[in-house]
């Protein structure tokens, strides 16, 4: 679970984390409590979700060229690499194609991708990074490893706990493609403008971790989502 603070790796040990890592040593039965939950969740969402989703990968096959599963590098806890599993949204080998990012208005977005990510239907293979340990079901949506680059001292915090599926962040930023339909620069907008006010939010998580507020934030995540 939580590593002792001198075994985190070298960039880790400042003062700007430690203020963070304290919050969360102080929460152990939390973050054991936290890990169980996302075990047994992720089995039982998985057994009542392969059918829909075997229907949404034959869709997916049949409709667009390229693989059904997107997998991408992303960072999480410690700043460990994984592969993120998602639902194919694009077009193959989109990331060659444009900004690691997308806006609303993206063509590279296929049409059963536009109706997927609506619903965050390409996020259901997620459950299988949930039951690995490289996710939990709430917690800092993942960055790419060249976004994490970009991090504060203080955003290294960030990746004390896995990264999440849903966040206070995600909800708060739920249309994030809009905001840089007219950005010139995606990459650079989402590093400079958007990703130190999503920070704000995830940082504010660790301040409240709890079971209780993960269940808060995992229903009001379903309830944006049901009534997008």
């Amino acid at each position: 679970m939580l590593l002792p603070f001198e075994q985190l790796p070298a960039e880790f040990r400042c003062e700007a984390v430690r203020k963070y890592y304290d919050i969360l040593k102080n929460k152990k039965r939390s973050l054991v409590i936290k890990r169980v939950f996302d075990i047994v969740l992720s089995i039982v969402l998985l057994i009542i979700l392969l059918i829909p989703m075997i229907i949404l990968a034959i869709i997916i096959k049949l409709t667009s060229k390229g693989h059904v599963l997107y997998i991408q590098t992303r960072v999480t806890t410690y700043g460990k690499h994984f592969g993120i599993y998602k639902f194919r949204t694009m077009v193959e080998n989109a990331d060659k194609m444009g900004a690691l990012v997308t806006s609303g208005d993206d063509n590279r977005i296929t049409g059963i991708g536009h109706f997927l990510r609506k619903y965050r239907l390409d996020e259901l293979p997620q459950l299988l990074n949930v039951l690995k340990g490289d996710m939990s079901f709430v917690g800092t949506r993942p960055e790419v490893p060249n976004y994490v680059e970009s991090y504060t001292d203080s955003m290294l915090a960030t990746l004390l706990m896995p990264a999440g599926i849903t966040s206070l962040a995600s909800i708060k930023f739920k249309n994030e493609d809009r905001m840089l339909e007219t950005s010139t620069n995606i990459d650079e907008d989402y590093v400079n403008i958007i990703l130190p006010k999503k920070m704000h939010y995830n940082l504010l998580y660790i301040k409240s971790f709890g079971f209780r507020n993960d269940l808060y934030l995992m229903l009001k995540t379903v309830k944006e989502v049901a009534f997008h």
